[in-house]
């Protein structure tokens, strides 16, 4: 069971250890690396970056490590490809833009899918892992990652979208429960109807469907890792935890909140991105009203950009999971040994 799973034997890694693959420039090579490195599978969350971007992240790291990592992609990447501001929206927003000083845009705003074309360098690249989130890829694409030695991964957070991803042909399954920072990946159902906790959705899926599950949501220490594996994981996807380390993309301000007394309250929020996702709680946080994604991601920009210029954190969403009130280390590389050590004391007889 530890360290030795059907995923370590898979990849060839030590141990079963994912690092959590954050977008938005949270992730670096540094990290990812380095977490490789140790003996995990480092993660670098691409669905932010163009695909000249990705080209070049995915050289630095194989530059950095020759041992497998991770790039993370989201397959529907908008909910809405244009939008303005409604009276109701501009009357929510607008004391919060006053605050800081700052217009509150009055344009359409627009996106389209970049999903494509990312794909097309991920098959370029050949990263050891692809992972991806809100959906599942087209049966070629999938084919066409076997076919070149790339090992997939799909985010369920209910046990319907785990046995439509066995039954599409990934690899293994995310088991992603609502303790996890960040956003919420349903796909089938609303994420608010998409709530199953952690250990309840391993042994869920572990119970239904015959492909490796890795746990994420609620893991930042051995135990937490001990008891994934104990109720049937093949591997633990740890986020929060490694977001707090220095050689995350965080700024200094978030790391230190998630190692503050604020981290013991979070909420899930749509106000931010359009997209329901777990952060650290604050006052726009609870907004209701939104643009579909990514277009109030586009909205909210500029405010937080001030915010962060006033060091006006209660506009700023800062994501953490739940778990974030027991994170003890700065350094990926005191994180990675801890859990390495506090999972094979779990596993050792008294």
């Amino acid at each position: 069971m530890w360290p030795n799973t059907r995923v370590t034997e898979r990849l060839g890694i030590r141990y079963p250890i994912f690092q959590g693959p954050f977008g938005g420039n949270f992730s670096t090579v540094k990290l990812t690396a380095m977490v490789s490195n140790l003996g995990g599978v480092g993660g670098f969350g691409a669905y932010t970056n163009t695909p000249e971007e990705i080209a070049q992240i995915d050289a630095e790291l194989k530059a950095a490590t020759d041992k497998p990592y991770n790039l993370n992609l989201w397959v529907s990447d908008l909910d809405g490809t244009e939008a303005r501001l409604t009276p109701e929206l501009r009357a929510v927003f607008q004391p919060y833009f006053d605050e800081v000083g700052v217009g509150l845009p009055d344009k359409t705003f627009s996106f389209h899918s970049r999903f494509d074309n990312q794909v097309q360098v991920i098959l370029d690249v050949r990263p050891p892992v692809f992972s991806f989130m809100f959906g599942i890829p087209s049966s070629s694409i999938l084919e066409e990652c076997r076919r070149r030695g790339i090992m997939t991964v799909g985010a369920a957070t209910t046990l319907d979208e785990a046995i439509r991803l066995e039954s599409a042909g990934v690899d293994a399954i995310i088991a992603a429960g609502f303790e996890a920072g960040g956003h919420r990946p349903s796909w089938l159902a609303p994420a608010e109807q998409s709530l199953t906790g952690t250990f309840v959705l391993v042994q869920q899926i572990r119970d239904k469907v015959r492909l490796p599950v890795i746990a994420a949501g609620g893991i930042a220490t051995g135990r937490g890792v001990a008891a994934a594996l104990t109720l049937g994981a093949d591997a633990v996807q740890v986020g929060t935890a490694f977001l707090a380390c220095e050689e995350s993309g965080a700024l200094d301000a978030h790391r230190n909140m998630l190692f503050s007394e604020k981290a013991r309250h979070t909420m899930l929020t749509r106000a931010f991105t359009g997209r329901l996702g777990r952060g650290l709680r604050n006052r726009l946080g609870a907004e209701t009203s939104h643009l579909p994604f990514p277009l109030q991601t586009q909205l909210i920009a500029p405010l937080r950009q001030a915010a962060i210029a006033r060091q006006q954190w209660d506009l700023v969403l800062f994501w953490g999971g739940q778990i974030a009130p027991l994170l003890r280390h700065r350094k990926a590389a005191e994180l990675m040994e801890a859990l390495i050590q506090e999972t094979s004391e779990a596993f050792t007889p008294a």
